[in-house]
């Protein structure tokens, strides 16, 4: 006798002997746990978002508290910034520099100054103080021998706040081998920008008297 082809056995349909509200039933169940789904997927993802933000919250705070340690070359003491926070020693080291680059100098080293002081201006001052700076070196032009010295008071002391230093100093201007001494103060504008100390003002104020 011929054996013939075995046949898989059809599926039994899930339907068959059901209700047709079975099939409803079932299909609106589907429905259900897929809607769940996509509801706890979209809370999943809005987490993922907070989460985002509040590290990127995080860093951003971090980098704008962080410490720049600055050390210049012969310096000593604590000179950093702190986000946008000076050190005692860092505002003091800066002023001293300021006081001798802007202060003190002669025909012979006078620009090679001034481009210096002028690297720390900021740039809403730059074209104010470089005008200020060309007229002392056209002044020097017409006088080869004057020469200026600059010194920070020691009997009086030096005060800043956030945006301002106020320097007593003596200046002392020396022109063909005549002598004159004032005293005065020398008013330093400033300001720290990402660690960056910038000049944005710089005058003199209450030079009035000369010293006999």
């Amino acid at each position: 006798m011929p054996f013939l082809p075995f046949r898989k056995k059809a599926a039994d349909d899930p339907l068959i002997g059901k209700p047709a509200s079975y099939g409803i039933h079932r299909y609106l169940q589907g429905s259900a746990n897929l809607f769940e789904e996509n509801r706890l997927l979209k809370f999943a993802i809005a987490g993922l978002f907070g989460v985002s933000a509040v590290l990127g919250t995080l860093i951003y705070t971090s980098n704008q508290n962080q410490r720049t340690v600055i050390v210049p070359f012969g310096a000593s003491g604590d000179l950093y910034v702190t986000g946008n926070t000076p050190s005692t020693g860092y505002l003091r080291t800066m002023t001293r520099n300021i006081v001798s680059l802007s202060g003190t100098y002669s025909a012979y080293s006078a620009d090679k100054q001034f481009q210096e002081l002028l690297s720390l201006a900021h740039p809403s001052a730059y074209n104010a103080l470089r005008d200020s700076l060309n007229g002392i070196l056209d002044e020097l032009s017409d006088n080869p021998t004057l020469s200026i010295a600059t010194y920070i008071r020691p009997d009086q002391p030096v005060t800043w706040d956030k945006s301002d230093i106020i320097v007593p100093v003596e200046k002392v201007r020396v022109i063909g081998g005549v002598i004159r001494k004032f005293r005065g103060n020398l008013h330093i504008g400033y300001a720290i920008d990402n660690g960056r100390f910038w000049l944005t003002q710089l005058s003199e104020e209450n030079f009035d008297a000369e010293l006999r």
